[in-house]
C-alpha cells in the first residue's frame, strides 16, 4: 500500500497530496487577498431544463407533458426571472440573490465532449480537459498552484470522505468530513499513531513539512468547530440523516471561511440527481433535492455577510438530461445544462449564454439541449476576472479551452 492510500484509509484529514512543486506558478498578478471561489458539483446530472425553465418555449411543454414546470403565475409555476426563463419553485430561497443581482445562470452550457457516461463526464469537468483521460491533475489543483504560496496556511478545502478528482495533483488540499462526521475522531487523532507518523516524517525535508502542515490543518479545522456547532449538528440529525444536511455543511464552510482569511478555494459535492424514474415537476424527487440545495446556498451567502462580496460560487453538473421525458416520468442522460454563478462580483439578474431552443432541428443528436457555451469558458472567466489569473496561468489551468464564442458570458462578472 502506498503512502497516499495508507493516509486515506486511516481517515487523515490533512493536506493531500504532498508538495506543490509541479505548479508553483505564482508570482505575478496574484489573487487579491480575500478573494474566494467555491465550486459545488451536482453529481448525477441535474435536469437543467427544470432548474431554469424556458417557460416561453412551447417546445418545452410539448416535450414534457408530465414533468414540465408550469408557467409563472399558475399553481406550482416557475418563479419568473426575465419573461423567457423561470426558476423552479423549490429554489425560492435563492430568488432574493437573483433580485439583488448576485445570482446569474449560463444556459445551454456544458462540455464539448458528447459522452453520456457519468464517470467520464465528471472526470472531464474535474480535469478541465474534455475528451482527454490522461490528464493527471484536476483544474482546481492547478488553479491552486497559481495562487500565492503561504506556508503553514489553509488555502484550499474539499468537503467529503475522499479527495475528489478536481483537486488531484501536487497542491496541498485539506479534506474535511461532512456534517456530523466533521468532528468525529479519526485514526490520526490517536496519540500512538500520531507518534509513529511523527517519527516516520521526522527530518524528511519537504515531505515532512507537508505532513506537519497536514497535522496543523486538521487541528485548525477541529478548533473552528465549537461545542455548540457540534451540538447543533447532532440535534438536526435526530437519529436519522437530515434532508437539509447541505445547510449544515455550508454553515461549516462559512465558519471556516470567516476564521481562515487565507482560504481561497473550496469544493463541495451533492449526489442524487440521476432522475430516470419519477422525477416529478414542481413537487417530487427533483424538487426535494433542489430545496435543501437552495437553502444551503442561501445560508452560505447570508452567513458570509460582507465576505460574500469577495466570493464567487459556481454550481455545475456533468451534463444535462434529455429534452423529452421518458416513459417512466423521468429523463435520461443528455448534453447541455445550466451553470449557476453566485456572489458579490457577479453581474447577476441575467441568464447568460446563447439559447438554441428545443425545436427538433436545434436539439443535439435530436434529443438533448445543445451546448453553446463551453463550461471552461465560464470557469476561466471567474479565474481571470475574480482570482486575477493572467493568460499564461489560464492556459495552464484550462489548456486548449476556447477564449471566444461565449457570447455575453464575457460580462458575467462585474469589472
Amino acid at each position: 500500500m502506498d503512502r497516499r492510500t495508507l493516509l486515506k484509509n486511516l481517515g487523515m484529514v490533512s493536506l493531500l497530496p504532498f508538495g506543490r512543486a509541479g505548479w508553483a506558478l505564482a508570482g505575478d498578478n496574484p489573487a487579491p487577498a480575500g478573494k474566494r471561489m467555491i465550486v459545488v458539483m451536482l453529481r448525477g446530472a441535474v435536469d437543467g431544463l427544470n432548474v431554469v425553465v424556458p417557460n416561453s418555449d412551447s417546445d418545452y411543454y410539448a416535450l414534457r407533458s408530465s414533468i414540465a414546470i408550469p408557467k409563472p403565475g399558475t399553481d406550482g409555476g416557475a418563479l419568473d426571472l426575465d419573461g423567457h426563463f423561470g426558476l423552479h419553485p423549490a429554489l425560492a430561497p435563492i430568488l432574493p440573490l437573483w433580485q439583488s443581482r448576485k445570482l446569474a445562470f449560463v444556459h445551454a452550457c456544458g462540455s464539448p465532449d458528447p459522452t453520456r457516461s457519468h464517470f467520464d463526464a465528471q472526470d472531464y469537468m474535474e480535469s478541465g480537459t474534455p475528451g482527454v483521460k490522461s490528464t493527471g491533475t484536476g483544474w482546481m489543483n492547478r488553479a491552486l498552484g497559481t495562487l500565492p504560496q503561504r506556508p503553514g496556511t489553509l488555502e484550499a478545502v474539499s468537503f467529503g470522505p475522499v479527495l475528489p478528482r478536481i483537486f488531484s495533483g501536487p497542491g496541498a488540499v485539506a479534506n474535511v468530513p461532512l456534517g456530523r462526521e466533521a468532528s468525529r475522531a479519526t485514526a490520526m487523532d490517536k496519540a500512538e499513531i500520531n507518534e509513529d507518523f511523527d517519527r516516520m516524517y521526522a527530518d524528511k525535508g519537504s515531505l515532512g513539512d507537508a505532513y506537519r502542515e497536514g497535522r496543523k490543518s486538521r487541528q485548525q479545522i477541529l478548533s473552528d468547530l465549537s461545542d455548540a456547532d457540534v451540538k447543533e449538528m447532532k440535534e438536526a440529525d435526530n437519529g436519522a440523516p437530515s434532508p437539509k444536511g447541505f445547510a449544515l455543511d455550508t454553515a461549516q464552510l462559512a465558519t471556516l471561511l470567516q476564521r481562515t482569511p487565507e482560504l481561497q478555494l473550496a469544493f463541495m459535492q451533492l449526489g442524487g440527481w440521476d432522475t430516470h424514474v419519477n422525477q416529478g415537476g414542481s413537487k417530487g424527487q427533483l424538487a426535494n433535492h433542489l430545496q435543501p440545495l437552495a437553502e444551503g446556498l442561501a445560508l452560505l451567502a447570508n452567513q458570509l455577510g460582507p465576505q460574500f462580496d469577495d466570493t464567487v460560487i459556481v454550481v455545475m453538473s456533468e451534463f444535462g438530461r434529455t429534452a423529452h421525458e421518458n416513459g417512466n416520468n423521468g429523463t435520461d442522460h443528455g448534453h447541455g445544462n445550466v451553470m449557476w454563478v453566485l456572489g458579490g462580483p457577479v453581474a447577476g439578474g441575467k441568464v447568460y449564454g446563447d439559447w438554441p431552443g428545443l425545436s427538433a432541428s436545434g436539439l443535439h443528436e435530436g434529443r438533448d439541449l445543445a451546448v453553446t457555451t463551453d463550461f471552461r469558458t465560464v470557469l476561466a472567466r471567474v479565474c481571470e476576472q475574480h482570482l486575477r489569473l493572467p493568460d499564461r496561468h489560464l492556459d495552464a489551468v484550462f489548456p486548449q479551452a476556447p477564449r471566444t464564442g461565449a457570447g455575453n458570458v464575457k460580462h458575467l462578472l462585474s469589472a
